[in-house]
């Protein structure tokens, strides 16, 4: 039997060439970056864990408010590093300073780590995770072994 972040790379991998959609969560229709992990979520454990709100594309950053790092810390589990494993959730600071509002799932190892991810004007794609994405890491977590 396949490990959960094995399944969680697999099943990211079925939505590549997903279309991008703001606040969309549907394998071949639409997705945005949280709704590609929601869908994988919902793949691994048959359904999500809460509803998600509405939603801005700025993710809170007027307020300066980290609501996707702290959703992620409910749901997920905390890696202590910044080096993400094989199918790790990756949160990514876009800018300096800014709040996490980007996020894919880590697939690949060391010299040919790639991540997955829905990205806007290309859809869900696999990117290599290259310096200048690894230096916006803001945070990694795992999903877990079990759901209720």
């Amino acid at each position: 039997m396949k490990s959960i972040s094995e399944r969680a790379v697999f099943e990211a991998r079925g939505w590549i060439g997903t279309p991008y959609r703001h606040q969309a969560a549907t394998k071949g229709a639409g997705t945005d970056c949280l709704g590609l992990v929601r869908g994988v979520w919902r793949a691994l454990y048959g359904s999500e864990p809460e509803d998600i709100p509405a939603y801005t594309p700025d993710w809170s950053e007027p307020a300066h408010d980290e609501r996707l790092l702290r959703a992620a810390g409910q749901h997920l589990r905390l890696r202590p590093s910044r080096v993400p494993n094989h199918g790790d959730v990756i949160l990514f600071r876009m800018r300096d300073g800014a709040v996490a509002k980007h996020m894919g799932i880590a697939a690949g190892a060391e010299e040919t780590a790639t991540f997955i991810h829905a990205y806007t004007g290309h859809g869900v794609v696999e990117s290599p995770l290259s310096a200048p994405w690894a230096r916006r890491i803001a945070a990694c977590f795992a999903f877990p072994e079990e759901h209720n």
